[in-house]
């Protein structure tokens, strides 16, 4: 599963109107880390395929989000659920930290249902 490009314009619609977990990834080009943390980001999206979406937004071309949300270094990953965030990360982190908060983002649906 590809990882979507958004921007200010669809953010609402692709991550915070979106029926499952979204993990975005905050990032900039010059940002080494965050070209540290991408390949993560892709092969996670292979992992979750039909249980998350995965988008990124390049905080230099779409500061209006990244602002509004906090975001004050990069790379940052968040991931919501009912448009809500319900995970933040800064920083590079690895591959099996990511899977875990992941994991626990969708299985929270999972004990909704549940309830």
């Amino acid at each position: 599963m590809a990882v979507l490009e958004v921007g200010d314009s669809d953010f609402e619609e692709k991550v915070l109107k979106s029926e499952k977990p979204v993990l975005v990834d905050f990032w900039a080009p010059w940002c080494m880390p965050c070209l540290m943390v991408s390949p993560i980001v892709e092969e996670l999206s292979g992992t979750f395929e039909g249980q998350a979406n995965f988008v990124k937004m390049n905080v230099d071309d779409s500061p209006q989000i990244a602002s509004r949300l906090g975001i004050r270094s990069i790379p940052t990953l968040m991931i919501f659920k009912s448009g809500e965030c319900v995970e933040t990360m800064v920083g590079a982190s690895p591959k099996e930290y990511l899977q875990s908060k992941l994991e626990n983002a969708i299985g929270k649906k999972d004990e909704e249902n549940g309830e």
